[in-house]
């Protein structure tokens, strides 16, 4: 799923994003504040137990974008907010921090609706974060005295497929090319491209992932009657039922939701 595109368009919501979450926390503490996206972690900044938002998107994008913030930099901002004497990390800052990341999303949704279109979101605060198959952009927060304090962005594969679907279309637009130009596809058709199967897919918990061993079972979110999906760079193309085919697996195409063509116009 890591694909260039992904990774391109990632970075540019989370700069977006950056802005809108950094306009909304400067009107709350009453104080400048920055946020800008990194090209690298700065775990030497990463300190206590991390505090995790669900941004949840519907519309032209969809999917959900997790916030990784520590407690004692959300302790820090959530006594700004409150305008209260520092202290050590409670609810009530997490609180304060769900209640603005709630007004950042709003400027959020109007700053990409030029790009993308009508989008909603909502957010909320989770126990606990899943990290099978995340996309992580890093960003770091500055205020006065307060400076690199880490804010990470996680982006689950639902909104990375929405993602690169963007970039194709875009980069399609781009070329000024409404459709493909059989002439220009038969010079690519020896291409080889890379396919793969998917059954199903599951989020553990890093604890859980750590006690694998022979033997586990990990339950997927797909019935046994389910079809089974034919990918190509994370993108669903076909649909249908595995066989065996000379002692190897196979897929019987039952399905195509809709001509390639169309998936990158």
């Amino acid at each position: 799923m890591d694909t260039k595109n992904n990774k391109q368009m990632a970075r540019e919501f989370a700069a977006v994003f950056a802005s809108a979450f950094a306009d909304a926390l400067t009107k709350a503490v009453g104080a400048p504040l920055t946020i800008k996206v990194l090209e690298n972690p700065d775990l030497e900044s990463r300190h206590g137990q991390p505090v995790h938002y669900r941004l949840t998107a519907d519309g032209a994008l969809h999917g959900e974008c997790y916030i990784e913030m520590y407690q004692p930099q959300v302790a820090i901002l959530g006594c700004k907010v409150l305008r209260l004497p520092a202290e050590d990390f409670s609810e009530q800052h997490s609180k304060a921090l769900t209640d603005t990341i709630s007004t950042a999303i709003a400027g959020l949704a109007e700053s990409l609706s030029a790009e993308f279109g009508e989008i909603t979101f909502s957010v909320e605060q989770i126990a606990e974060l899943a990290f099978g198959g995340m996309l992580l952009v890093p960003l770091s927060a500055s205020m006065e005295e307060q400076t690199d304090m880490p804010v990470l962005l996680y982006f689950d594969t639902k909104f990375q497929e929405a993602l690169g679907a963007h970039a194709i279309r875009k980069l399609v637009a781009k070329n000024g090319n409404t459709a493909i130009d059989p002439v220009n596809l038969k010079m690519v058709m020896d291409v080889e491209l890379n396919v793969s199967l998917r059954f199903g897919q599951s989020q553990l918990p890093l604890r859980d992932v750590l006690e694998l061993a022979s033997g586990s079972v990990i339950e997927l979110d797909r019935q046994v009657d389910d079809p089974v999906e034919l990918l190509l760079e994370g993108k669903v193309i076909a649909l249908g039922e595995a066989v065996i085919v000379d002692g190897n697996y196979g897929l019987r195409v039952t399905e195509v939701p809709q001509p390639i063509a169309s998936q990158i116009q």
